[in-house]
């Protein structure tokens, strides 16, 4: 050890995405989409006991976490895993991009701004728009998108990996044909109704 200088490993996802130059536009998700770099997506719920500790997972793991939701896939962390593995490369293979960025950019389009909430007055319900908070906003737009993707897959012969790479495509460009996007306009179009 003469003087010579370690160099730090750069850090990149699954040993292949970068986590360099990934831009969050949308200034409120930018502080609860985590970036920070991690070999492997896996924190092992240490975010549990802590409130809002939610926004320090990687939003590659809450990918991975909202995936193995409901049904088969309940506690199948390696199996959803390798699902958004595989997803990725699709990703990079017909876009050319950071699939993160991709990511990114998908959550942002997706999120809904305002929905509706329930209020009773003295025995009536009313329905009022309200505004999301951010960290709910991406709750709800990762939801959207292995939601759209689960219903894709489902008794079809496109594997769900294949699903979850053409919903995250289609949400990142704005499409309508997204079941996220298209999700987030009925949400926001009930909430303008009942202003």
């Amino acid at each position: 050890m003469s003087g010579t200088a370690i160099t730090p490993v750069e850090i990149k996802l699954f040993g292949k995405w970068d986590y360099i130059n990934i831009q969050t536009r949308d200034p409120s998700l930018k502080k609860y989409i985590c970036l920070r770099p991690y070999y492997l997506p896996h924190t092992s719920g240490r975010h549990e006991h802590r409130r809002f500790a939610k926004s320090e997972i990687p939003i590659v793991e809450r990918l991975i976490d909202k995936l193995m939701r409901p049904g088969r896939n309940t506690g199948k962390k390696h199996l959803a895993y390798n699902i958004v593995k595989v997803a990725f490369d699709i990703v990079y293979e017909k876009t050319g991009q950071n699939p993160l960025q991709v990511l990114v950019r998908a959550i942002e389009n997706s999120a809904p701004r305002e929905e509706t909430t329930r209020i009773m007055y003295g025995g009536i319900i009313y329905h009022v728009a309200v505004d999301v908070s951010p960290l709910r906003r991406i709750d709800l737009s990762l939801r959207f998108i292995t939601e759209g993707a689960r219903l894709a897959s489902f008794k079809s012969t496109k594997h769900i990996a294949e699903c979850l790479a053409d919903e995250i495509i289609l949400a990142a460009s704005g499409d309508s044909r997204s079941y996220a996007i298209s999700r987030r306009e009925e949400i926001e179009r009930i909430a303008l109704s009942s202003r």
